[in-house]
């Protein structure tokens, strides 16, 4: 019981890093381009994390996303030992990138954790390869998706207003930045939340098979209480702002208009609820790099960073690697433990 029990703590508080971490994806436009403060901004951010918990139990009705990583490791080789040392190595891998500036995936990085212990543990058998992969696709998938939506949104926003004042134009999409800002939030607590949501529940399900008697056979099962905690852990961590990647995400890629601004974070906020419908779970990251990328190539080509995005894509596609690696080397010490 004491392992599950630090392993619920640890996984709080990987959702707690997760809200910091990822602030800047719902706040970084709306920051750069002075429509909020920083600190608003993160006020402003975090109640829509929050409210993401009343949508999906009361409007969605259920937590798909959970599901779908809960059955990431085939549930025979789900042990406690292999969820704590997916869990650690995600939290060490995101403040690693956290520290660096460099906006990674934490969905990913705890995937990759989970999975990587597990396959220390049992090999290759021991995972869900077609849920890994699809999970993967959505690597490329969702910037690409939310770079589509954001180029076709941005044209036709621009044929819209071509004849508005640019003064009065500019002081309109400055106000939609708050309900852009506000959209692709909820979606950030809608992703990111059930993430940890199905970590908790795998550790619940295996607890219970060993004779602990949680009363947790599936996602559903799971108390009221996991839920809240988890949305509730990733609100109080958007409260705590991520300003390094802030930087990255708000200026480095490429500058950021208020209409551009409002199309980046509709565009991610769309996608977000695409993956959600489709029960996959995805990175909000990808998702707003991809959008502000759009955004950015409907002026010109060069009006892209496209150094400063290699750099991101290489850390995409290094982040669950990594964390598997750095799972199964955790594990491997727990073992030499006796853990």
């Amino acid at each position: 019981m004491e392992l599950l029990i630090i392993i619920i703590v640890l996984s709080l508080i990987f959702d707690y890093i997760n809200g910091f971490h990822d602030a800047a994806n719902s706040i970084a436009t709306i920051v750069s381009t002075r429509v909020l403060t920083p600190f608003q901004a993160v006020l402003w951010a975090a109640f829509f994390n929050f409210l993401a918990f009343f949508i999906a139990k009361y409007i969605i009705g259920g937590f798909g996303i959970a599901n779908t990583v809960s059955k990431t490791v085939v549930e025979q080789y789900i042990t406690l030992p292999v969820i704590l040392s997916g869990v650690i190595a995600a939290i060490i891998w995101n403040l690693i990138t956290w520290w660096k500036g460099i906006p990674s995936s934490s969905s990913h990085t705890l995937i990759g954790g989970f999975a990587g212990a597990a396959i220390a543990a049992y090999g290759f058998e021991a995972i869900q390869l077609n849920i890994i992969l699809k999970i993967v696709a959505f690597i490329f998938l969702a910037p690409l998706i939310g770079m589509v939506i954001a180029f076709g949104f941005t044209l036709l926003v621009l044929h819209l207003a071509r004849h508005a004042h640019p003064h009065t134009a500019e002081v309109w999409f400055k106000r939609l930045q708050l309900v852009s800002s506000a959209m692709f939030s909820v979606g950030h607590g809608l992703n990111d939340s059930q993430k940890v949501m199905g970590i908790i529940a795998a550790a619940m399900i295996a607890a219970h098979s060993m004779g602990l008697g949680t009363g947790v056979n599936d996602v559903a099962d799971l108390p009221d209480w996991v839920a809240f905690s988890c949305f509730t852990a990733i609100s109080l961590g958007t409260m705590s702002g991520g300003w390094k990647i802030v930087k990255t995400m708000g200026t480095k890629i490429t500058k950021v208009t208020p209409l551009e601004g409002v199309i980046a974070e509709t565009a991610g906020a769309f996608t977000l609820y695409i993956t959600e419908m489709l029960k996959i779970p995805v990175s909000t990251t990808h998702t707003i790099t991809g959008a502000i990328i759009g955004v950015g190539a409907t002026k010109r080509l060069s009006a892209v960073r496209w150094g400063v995005t290699k750099s991101l894509m290489t850390a995409w596609i290094l982040t669950i690697p990594v964390s598997g690696l750095l799972a199964a080397c955790v594990y491997l010490v727990f073992s030499l433990l006796g853990i």
